[in-house]
């Protein structure tokens, strides 16, 4: 039977909050990039169908990207005091 003092060191509140603020920023940047990339494949598949629209969609997008960017941002800074703590 393995020892519990060994899984007990190894899994340290500390080494679980790094664990977490690493996943959670890997996480919060591949969703904004998922995000942005599936945005901008809208917008551009809208302005193809309708050119007469297309700058109320390319201002739609930036507003949505920048939406899209704030959130990763507030993510990546809950991370970073995560880790920090």
């Amino acid at each position: 039977m393995a020892d519990p003092n060994i899984v007990s060191e190894a899994l340290n509140p500390n080494a679980l909050a790094y664990l977490g603020a690493g996943l959670g920023a890997g996480l919060a940047v591949i969703g904004a990039g998922l995000g942005i990339g599936k945005l901008a494949a809208s917008a551009m598949d809208g302005s193809a169908r309708q050119p007469s629209v297309a700058g109320d969609l390319r201002t739609t997008a930036i507003i949505l990207a920048a939406l899209i960017e704030g959130c990763a941002l507030f993510a990546e800074v809950i991370c970073i005091l995560l880790a920090t703590k």
